[in-house]
């Protein structure tokens, strides 16, 4: 089958999957973990337990304070030390539960076996039971609840599973190392998830920059066990990890602004999430495991991972284990280089959807003194939402909502590749992000005020039909 790609901008950006020939693992547990009640998508969990409770790995610590919240596990056992703020990898305070670990006692029912299980449950309500009560969520990013993503609203069918193996970003290499390592439980992961969205098809998009990974997932479907799944060699393109990117190469269809993929009959789901979803109904085993790269311009070959991690390991931990920040490093960022989050604390921990510790270099944070728009197109060229980032930087600037709003900046995916093709070096993204916060937050207000609005005129009515 050809190679495809999603049909708007794009950029091209070295690949550097300097860490992809080192297989995963299993780092050690520390001597305590911190564990974050806000590592979802939502409402962050209300703790559930006091200090002093003993504890086991895989026990729930945190529950759910809302339709789009998670359940949290703890990582580990041993007992519950303190429960307060504590700061992320921003600086911003966030609720953690600070577990002293003392040995390794997993909770009672979790199968922590090698052995694969290849039956799936025919109950769909017990499958998206098991998903919610193990706290799963997309570990592409966003990481919204899997349970919720997978109960599509009435009147939306699910016409196409996309499982997103891109993982265009530069640098990280975890999804090609479960790729790998984790096939089939992958693609038994994308069959639960098919069996509950009414056995719809399930394509599982791969970038021809990781023939291994689409080899290894086409043995196991030649196996002829798993009908209804394909895999899909896209082009390399950058962001072709992002959803409508991902949905356009696949399905060619593009969904509209302020909708949903399921609005054009898709789900998306990534790899890791598809892993997950396995060891939660196959294996009832929560989301407290997950793999990050350690990499970066400014390190050797000797000092390149990808670690099997547990929630909560404090990232110097994780630094210090890898041998320490290089010298060279004048970033730290969490994800990759294009969407990633600079690391303003390193004792900020793991959560589920942690996936590097990139060290970038003076020379590849691409620090140079911004110039002027000279106009060129190049950041509307490269935009794959067909936005015009120098338009937004502007509208942004005069302060004009009502500009930004027509133009769409809430329609930005944050991807970066408007800075990453501007000549001047102007931090558009920075600037462009900013709009979209503004024109969301406009959206908002203006939908709380119609409502509002929508309800005093039916109490009105109601009023005026009693008298």
């Amino acid at each position: 089958m050809s190679k495809v790609t999603f049909s708007i901008g794009g950029v091209h950006p070295a690949d550097a999957k300097i860490a992809r020939a080192h297989a995963t693992e299993v780092l050690p547990l520390p001597p305590t973990v911190w564990i974050s009640m806000a590592q979802h998508l939502g409402a962050p969990a209300t703790p559930v337990v006091a200090v002093g409770d003993k504890v086991k790995a895989g026990q729930v610590i945190g529950e759910p304070a809302g339709f789009i919240s998670a359940f949290v596990h703890s990582s580990v056992s041993g007992t519950v030390k303190s429960i307060g703020p504590r700061k992320d990898i921003a600086g911003n305070p966030v609720n953690h539960i600070e577990i002293e670990v003392e040995g390794d006692e997993w909770a009672e029912g979790i199968d922590l076996s090698t052995d694969i299980v290849r039956e799936i449950p025919s109950d769909r309500q017990f499958i998206l039971d098991r998903i919610k009560a193990n706290g799963v969520v997309g570990l592409g990013g966003a990481t919204f609840p899997t349970h919720v993503k997978l109960s599509p609203p009435p009147g939306k069918v699910a016409e196409c599973l996309i499982l997103n193996g891109a993982e265009c970003e530069p640098y990280l290499t975890s999804d090609f190392r479960i790729l790998l390592e984790r096939t089939e439980e992958i693609v038994i992961g994308a069959a639960i998830m098919r069996r509950v969205l009414g056995d719809c098809p399930c394509v599982i998009g791969i970038e021809d920059n990781k023939p291994e990974a689409i080899a290894a997932v086409r043995e196991v479907l030649a196996s002829g066990s798993y009908e209804g799944i394909s895999v899909l060699p896209l082009k390399k393109m950058y962001p072709q990890g992002g959803e409508k990117q991902l949905i356009d190469a696949v399905m060619h269809r593009q969904v509209r602004s302020g909708g949903l993929p399921i609005d054009v009959g898709a789900v998306v789901q990534n790899v890791a999430t598809s892993l997950a979803v396995y060891e939660a109904v196959q294996k009832n085993k929560p989301l407290v495991t997950n793999v990050l790269t350690v990499t970066g311009d400014c390190l050797d070959d000797a000092h390149l991972h990808n670690y099997l991690f547990r929630i909560g390991m404090p990232l110097s931990y994780i630094a210090q284990y890898a041998g320490g920040v290089p010298e060279g490093a004048a970033k730290i960022i969490s994800g990759g280089p294009m969407m990633g989050k600079a690391i303003a604390n390193l004792d900020a921990t793991t959560v589920k959807g942690s996936s590097s510790l990139l060290y970038l270099s003076e020379k590849a944070t691409r620090r140079h003194e911004a110039g002027y728009c000279i106009r060129c197109g190049r950041c509307a060229d490269a935009c794959p939402m067909g936005l015009e980032p120098f338009l937004l930087n502007r509208l942004y600037k005069a302060d004009d909502l009502d500009g930004l709003i027509a133009a769409s900046a809430q329609d930005c995916i944050e991807c970066g590749c408007c800075l990453y093709s501007c000549p001047a070096y102007i931090p558009l993204l920075d600037f462009v992000r900013q709009a979209k916060g503004r024109a969301m937050g406009e959206l908002r207000a203006r939908a709380a005020a119609a409502k509002a609005a929508a309800e005093a005129a039916k109490a009105s009515s109601s009023d005026n039909d009693k008298k």
